[in-house]
């Protein structure tokens, strides 16, 4: 064992019980460790030693993610690194074509796990033009023995199978720079936003900024909203980077997504653009409002968040009826109204307090007794002995009622109340 395997490989390989997740993190951690002495070691050492090691570090790193507990990633992200490292390190070693091609399709169709991907438009370089020839015959070798898969994939009994030519035949059109080839393989039935958005980043990738501006633009209009919200920031992404699109096209797009989606996500994102683009917010504040009126909390977040203005944000939460149990809105908005109306706020944490209280564990009764230790200091701070009797009061009434509760009743006298 050379000198960097024997830096690198025990860093990877463990025998440890890596099925609890503290264990599996810690050696996760280590895993990255090896991960960046084989990075240092590329411009330095020898190719083929490093490309060698590299290639046992990623077997061993599959072998123990096989059966760890990682559940926070820190190893997943450790095997990626590992994989990106990988076809770098077979085109600097001149690694035989032949053997690689044997590896790839091993690795993806006879592996020890299933989800990891390997991206042959990485690996061209390593694999040249016969490489390439070999490694899309032995994909149709699989294609002719597997079939088409069914209307419903879930059905078929080469649901792996399906999914990695369908992989690789998405890279495989990137590698050819085939516009309409990305297009067909990855836009697909073309019902979520999700397909618009991969075929966008795909033909950025082949340099077909103008096409991917345009399925960018489509899928912002596609449910799901969360996907769409991406299509949407690649859309805006896009233009900006293309000079005969302005501040006022970017403008243009996000009032577009805007409408399409009132939220006020989208509304914050339409006033940084009507920001740069030099325009008074004035001048679509009531539209926006008025479209996020439609669900309070939007437009309350929206106002209290991006707009900054609390006063305007609790007289929305009253006047458009604000769910009084989405206690998270109504308590980051008493929050912010404190500097304004700290009386105004106690009923509002008054009933913060109950909704907790409906919950019989250690957290809710500290988030309890934590609020009502802020009631007394606001209603101190008025100088008001009518408030900070009603505060009183009311802790007095929830000792009583929840006399039963001894870890309540420990919480509350942690908070020092009376």
């Amino acid at each position: 064992m050379g000198p960097l395997a024997a830096a690198v490989l025990p860093l990877i390989r463990t025998r440890a019980d890596l099925h609890r997740w503290g264990s599996a993190n810690q050696h996760g951690m280590v895993m990255h460790e090896a991960v960046d002495l084989l990075e240092q070691a590329m411009p330095t050492e020898e190719p083929v030693e490093v490309h060698a090691v590299t290639h046992k570090a990623l077997t061993s790193a599959i072998k123990v993610i096989a059966r760890a507990d990682d559940s926070s990633g820190i190893i997943g992200d450790a095997c990626r690194r590992l994989l990106a490292l990988h076809p770098r390190t077979a085109a600097a070693a001149s690694a035989p074509p032949g053997r690689l091609v044997d590896w790839m399709i091993a690795f993806q169709f006879d592996g020890d796990v299933d989800y990891f991907e390997l991206d042959p438009v990485a690996y061209a370089p390593a694999l040249g033009a016969d490489g390439i020839t070999a490694y899309r015959h032995r994909l149709g070798e699989i294609q002719e023995r597997v079939g088409d898969p069914p209307v419903d994939r879930f059905a078929s009994n080469h649901r792996h199978e399906h999914w990695v030519l369908s992989w690789n035949e998405q890279r495989l059109a990137v590698l050819d720079r085939d516009a309409d080839a990305v297009i067909r393989t990855h836009a697909r039935d073309r019902s979520i936003a999700r397909w618009f958005h991969d075929t966008a980043v795909a033909l950025v990738e082949i340099d077909r900024v103008d096409l991917a501006t345009d399925w960018a633009r489509q899928g912002a209009e596609i449910d799901p909203f969360h996907q769409a919200q991406e299509c949407a920031d690649l859309w805006v992404s896009l233009l900006d980077q293309q000079p005969r699109y302005d501040a006022d096209d970017i403008l243009a797009a996000r009032r577009s997504v805007f409408d399409r989606w009132p939220t006020d996500s989208t509304a914050a994102r339409l006033h940084d653009a009507a920001t740069a683009a030099g325009r008074a917010w004035a001048d679509i504040d009531e539209h926006v409002i008025n479209r996020l009126a439609q669900q309070p909390q939007n437009a309350v977040c929206f106002a209290l968040g991006t707009l900054r203005d609390p006063r305007r944000a609790w007289q929305l939460a009253h006047d458009l009826d604000l769910d009084p149990d989405d206690t998270h809105t109504w308590g980051t908005l008493a929050t912010a109204y404190e500097a304004i109306d700290p009386p105004a706020t106690l009923p509002v944490h008054a009933r913060i307090v109950e909704r907790d209280l409906t919950h019989a564990d250690a957290r809710h009764y500290r988030d309890a007794a934590r609020r009502l230790a802020g009631m007394r200091t606001l209603a101190a701070g008025t100088g008001d002995q009518e408030h900070i009797d009603h505060v009183d009061r009311l802790i007095a009434e929830l000792r009583l009622t929840h006399r039963r509760r001894p870890r309540l009743q420990q919480e509350f006298n942690r908070a020092r109340l009376p």
